[in-house]
Formats: C-alpha cells, sequence, structure tokens
C-alpha cells in the first residue's frame, strides 16, 4: 500500500529519494501548489511516458533508479537521444517533444517538477492506461 498523498499546497518538507523509490504507482502527485507542482513515477522496463509536448511549462526529471533511453526535439520525427541513470537530470523546455523509455530490467524511478502544475491536486495514475484514460476524459 502506498501512503504517499499531496501535500500541495501546504509548506512540507520529505526525502523525495525515499519517496520517489517508495512510490510504485505509474504517476503519483507529491506536492501541487499554484505555480508548481511534483510527481513521482515508476515506469516498468519496457515501458515509456510517451512522446508528448508542453507548450505552456517547462519540466525537470530526476531519476532515482533505473536507466532510461530520453529522446527530445523541436517535432515528432526530429527527436535527439540521449542514455539516463540514477542521479541524472532532465531538462524539457516548453514547446519541445520528449520521450522516456526503460530501457533497463528494474523499474525507472523518478521525480518530476513541472512549473506550472500538470496534473489535478492529488492525482495517482497506479498505471499508464490509468493516466491515458484519465488525460482522454478531460
Amino acid at each position: 500500500m502506498n501512503d504517499i498523498t499531496d501535500q500541495g499546497p501546504n509548506p512540507f518538507v520529505t526525502n523525495i529519494e525515499h519517496d520517489t523509490l517508495a512510490n510504485n504507482n505509474y504517476r503519483t502527485t507529491l506536492w501541487t501548489g499554484r505555480y508548481l507542482q511534483a510527481t513521482l513515477m515508476a515506469i516498468q522496463p519496457g515501458h515509456d511516458i510517451g512522446l508528448e509536448v508542453h507548450e505552456d511549462h517547462d519540466q525537470f526529471l530526476r531519476i532515482e533508479s533505473g536507466h532510461a533511453l530520453v529522446q527530445m526535439g523541436p517535432s515528432k520525427d526530429d527527436l535527439k537521444s540521449w542514455s539516463a541513470a540514477h542521479d541524472d537530470v532532465v531538462f524539457v523546455p516548453a514547446g519541445m517533444w520528449h520521450n522516456l523509455t526503460n530501457d533497463g530490467n528494474e523499474a525507472l524511478k523518478l521525480y518530476s517538477i513541472y512549473a506550472p502544475p500538470e496534473h489535478p491536486h492529488g492525482t495517482v495514475h497506479a498505471t499508464k492506461a490509468d493516466a491515458e484514460a484519465s488525460e482522454h476524459s478531460h
């Protein structure tokens, strides 16, 4: 049972490495404020976030465990690739197409910070399918 809940917009201090490693959901919002949001992610081997773009916010991702293939570029057809693992960070500028694929053999555990927030306060997606269903229902 994962007891991590969204603590925003209240003042909050936590060990984000511990929280990230303890999270087993595809996505769990850790803190949602007016101008910033932190989410925890666990991506299973062979799975990915899905190629996407956020026009109105920048994104910061930090990998706590696992290994990822990172792809970013100005269009779906113009992507550069990087390899990323434990302690690496990924900066995604607004308007940049991006994807992270777990190309390792263990869960890829990371946290993501969006400014401004991307998901409603308290969002928990146990699986990528849950996340996709939620996004299509808006």
